[in-house]
This record gives C-alpha cells, structure tokens and sequence, in this order.
C-alpha cells in the first residue's frame, strides 16, 4: 500500500484531475459563453424567447467558481427541478451544517442531477457547495470539460492499465483526503463505480480501500478524519429506468457495450424526464466509535463493516413511494402493500410502465418485453428489500 504523508498531500500537482481555479475560470467561461450549444440549453430552460445574448453576457462575465456556481448554475439547476420534479424535499442538513467538511458518500441514480441538486441544496441553505468526483466516460468535449470543471468537478479515470488505474485511484484519494482535512470543500462521491441499475444501492469496498490508500495512519484515524457522511437519494419515478432495465437485460445475455455517446444520451434522458417527487436525505457522519468497532474486523472484513454501516443509513433513510410498494405487489403477485397506494396510483404507474416498454421495444426490437417488465418492476420494488 502506497502512503502520502499530510505534507506532501499538500504539494501533489493534481492539475489533471481538480477543478478549475478563479483564475482558469475566466478562459472557460468565454469558451463555454461562445459555444452554440447554449442556444439550444437556453431555450429548453427558459423557451424559445429566452434572451440568449444576455445569457452569453452573464456566463462570460464570471470572475470566480463561486460567481459562476451561484449566478449562473444554481438557476439553471432550479430550472430544471422547476420543469422536471413535482416536488423537492430533504432532511438531515443540520448534519452538513456542522462546521465540517466531508466526504460525502452517495446513493447514485442519476449522472448529473444528484450531486447537481445536492449543490443546489446546499446553496439554498447557505452551507459550503461541495467538489464532485466524476468519471472522465463523463467528459466526451473541451466544451463539457469546461463546464464541470468550473463547477467544481473531480475526473475520477475510468480506463487504463491496472498500474495506470493504481495511480489514478491514489492520486484522487490523495486529493479527497486534501480538500478534507485542509477544510478546503467537502467532496461528493458515488458509494459504487456508475449508477445503481437495479435498484439496489450498496458500497463498494473498493471506494473504502481507495480512500483509505492516502491515509498515513492505522484504519480508525484514516477514516475518521474523512468524517463519512451517507446520503440518500429518492426519486418517485427512477431516472433513465427503461434504458437501465434495457442494459441489465443485455448484460445478462452477455456482455454489454455501450454505444457511442451512451452516456451523454442518459445525462440528457435524466436531465429532462419527469421525476415526479424527490426526497434526499443527509445522515449522520459516521462516529469514532463506529469506525473503531469496523476496526477490530481481520483484513478486508473492516472495509466490508464499514461500507454495511454506509449502506444501513442510505437504505434506512431511502424514501419509498407508493410505485415501489405497488411494484413490489405485481412482480410477487401479493396485495402485501396496498395500504400504501390508491387504485389510481396503481393505474398511474401501470400506464408508465407500459408507455416506456413500448418506447424502448420500437427502438430495439431485440428486447423480451417481459423479461424487460420484470426488470423495472425489480429496479422498484428492490429498495423495498434494502430497507
């Protein structure tokens, strides 16, 4: 295992992966003010007689990250929930409002908007915005490099040789560990490589171990100085749910490869469907004493302690909608939750179902429509199982 000492965290160039300072910030946002895909962002936001112009004027007259995440990118986000999410609700903000930076990790269901809504969240709330760890697969254009990085956005490196992975992995716990302990910005992070297909949100180990690969001391003091805070993320209705069932599908007849521009496309899909309702919930920092009692497990079982606690508050504090429990009742045939939901909530959801198998069965007649059904009603009625 590599270790950096505090020191020399302090003085690692991490120039490739951070995100831009005040001073790059002025060049990115005359590069992003000039791009004619902000015509078209700004008439989805605002309509067809959105002053553009103006739009471009503001964006290039952004002197600082913090003038650019609160001028420009909190209206924009408030846009978007304004057109997309019926309603946004949250809880537990006493618990990042405690005078500490953490790192926060997270339920993942939508590329761009769960840790873009966190932000908002917290800017509304007057707390510190957070920096966010992003895989490069992201970051497709000089354009869309510009834009995340002006907003705070760590490139996490999806690809490479293992040695090459090694490094990477190092350099960016290294870089987490930094913006924590120096009190700099808390981070966001995803608790697993991607987004949660099915339904099912857990930890995984190797997130743990690579923020453990830049402490200098034992288990209890690495982890305990990151100060761990679980988040958990609700959507009523799930982002991208079909094109997720479709790739589950896929994946469990083979391998799956993703198209070109794949993921641009789910950033977009999640960006613009409807949401219906969306709670996010900020737990408690894990304590001392937990990481302590995770300590005393041999090996990789303390990794594996410590990412069940994670996994116990987001899945404790996960807010069910009445499509999981009505999800839960068709795909085990039961009446067990029908307390939970109306008749009309029940035809509501069916009706979605059905519109989006049809949408996505025109588009790859390959696909078993039943077996695709099963598939959406799992990524619903799953968190019921997690609970």
């Amino acid at each position: 295992m590599l270790y950096v000492s505090k020191k020399k965290l302090m003085n690692i160039n991490y120039d490739k992966i951070r995100p831009y300072t005040d001073k790059e910030l002025v060049g990115a946002v005359k590069r992003i003010s000039e791009n004619p895909l902000i015509d078209n962002i700004y008439h989805y936001l605002y309509g067809e007689n959105c002053d553009v112009k103006s739009q471009r004027n503001l964006i290039k007259s952004m002197k600082s990250v913090d003038d650019f995440q609160t001028k420009v990118v909190a209206d924009i986000i408030a846009s978007i929930v304004n057109k997309t999410i019926d309603e946004l609700t949250y809880s537990g903000i006493e618990n990042i409002n405690d005078g500490k930076k953490h790192v926060l990790i997270c339920n993942h269901r939508d590329i761009f908007l769960d840790p873009a809504i966190i932000q908002l969240i917290f800017y509304r709330n007057n707390s510190s915005i957070t920096e966010i760890a992003v895989g490069d697969n992201l970051i497709t254009s000089p354009f869309l490099e510009d834009i995340c990085r002006s907003n705070r956005m760590i490139k996490v490196r999806r690809n490479g040789t293992p040695k090459e992975l090694y490094m990477a992995s190092n350099e960016l716990s290294g870089y987490i560990r930094n913006c924590v302990t120096s009190q700099k910005n808390s981070v966001w992070i995803a608790q697993g490589n991607g987004r949660a297909k099915e339904g099912n949100d857990n930890t995984e180990q190797g997130l743990l171990k690579m923020l453990d690969m830049s402490g200098e001391n034992d288990f209890v003091s690495n982890f305990d100085e990151l100060s761990l805070l679980p988040v958990s993320i609700s959507y009523e209705y799930e982002p991208c749910a079909f094109l997720k069932a479709r790739e589950v599908f896929i994946s469990s007849k083979g391998k799956y490869v993703k198209d070109k521009g794949e993921d641009f496309n789910s950033v977009l899909t999640g960006i613009t469907q409807k949401k219906g309702r969306v709670h996010f919930h900020f737990g408690s920092p894990i304590t001392l004493d937990t990481i302590k009692k995770c300590s005393l497990y041999p090996k990789n079982k303390k990794f594996l302690e410590l990412a069940s606690v994670l996994d116990n508050s987001v899945n404790s504090n996960y807010k069910l909608w009445p499509n999981n429990y009505i999800a839960y009742d068709i795909i085990n045939r039961t009446d067990t939750y029908a307390y939970k939901y109306d008749k009309l909530e029940r035809e509501s959801f069916i009706k979605y179902m059905e519109k989006g198998l049809e949408n996505i069965s025109s588009i790859d007649s390959t696909l078993d429509i039943n077996e695709l059904r099963n598939r959406i009603l799992s990524i619903y009625s799953n968190p019921i199982k997690m609970y």
